[in-house]
């Protein structure tokens, strides 16, 4: 069972500066407590002991609140002292862990999965990136993901208008001895640069993707921030 977490929470959130300015993206308040929160909360639910949070921007108010309100939560702390990009930041976070698989997600995205069967899904493929899928229709704000039929990741679509698919959740069950045979850069992205440009490749890791058709709120734009707000508290 994946036992360890590494939540990547180094985002400017741009797109959400017009309602949330002073705190990462992770900390905007969601009925009263941090996004942060919902997500300590679900990942210790389900069996998650260890944390990593990969941290850059404003990481002092993230680092503060770990202090003060989770003082028996067994984490470490990863600073980008500069944007290293999603991929940049899991490699440096990987220094951290202490498991050959852990789970990412992103600081900005809660997605209701059953982390254990991502496990099982992850374990009897022996994959080296096993992704969360989840099913959406109407859609233009995400990329669609086409799997082969046992699973493993066929191709990523580009952003446009889709009236049904499956996306990338931004949560994923990593192989990280697998992930650090790539000789990737110190600086790259986890989505174009070793996903997308891994299934384009004839030798490439091991990729599949496990279709969890669960609640899923990624509070990157204002929109879904203020869904947020109602939803979270009872998801």
């Amino acid at each position: 069972m994946i036992k360890e977490a590494i939540i990547l929470a180094g985002g400017l959130g741009t797109r959400l500066r017009s309602v949330v300015s002073d705190v990462p993206k992770c900390m905007a308040p969601v009925a009263g407590k941090p996004f942060l929160h919902y997500l300590i909360e679900f990942l210790q639910k389900s069996g998650i002991e260890n944390f990593i949070f990969s941290v850059g921007y404003l990481h002092e108010v993230i680092e503060k609140y770990l202090e003060e309100n989770y003082q028996h939560l067994d984490y470490k702390i990863s600073i980008e002292t500069e944007p290293m990009g999603t991929g940049g930041a899991i490699k440096l976070a990987t220094k951290k862990t202490s498991h050959k698989n852990v789970l990412v997600c992103n600081g900005d995205t809660f997605y209701k999965t059953e982390v254990d069967l991502l496990d099982k899904f992850h374990q009897q493929n022996n994959a080296a990136c096993s992704l969360c899928l989840k099913p959406m229709y109407n859609f233009d704000r995400y990329g669609a993901v086409e799997l082969n039929e046992d699973f493993s990741i066929k191709s990523f679509k580009e952003k446009k208008f889709y009236s049904s698919g499956l996306i990338n959740g931004g949560m994923y069950a990593l192989n990280i001895p697998e992930f650090l045979k790539e000789n990737l850069p110190e600086k790259f992205s986890f989505e174009k640069d070793y996903l997308e440009k891994n299934v384009e490749v004839s030798r490439k890791p091991k990729l599949y993707g496990m279709i969890q058709d669960q609640y899923f709120i990624d509070i990157g734009i204002p929109e879904d921030y203020k869904k947020a707000q109602r939803e979270l508290p009872n998801a």
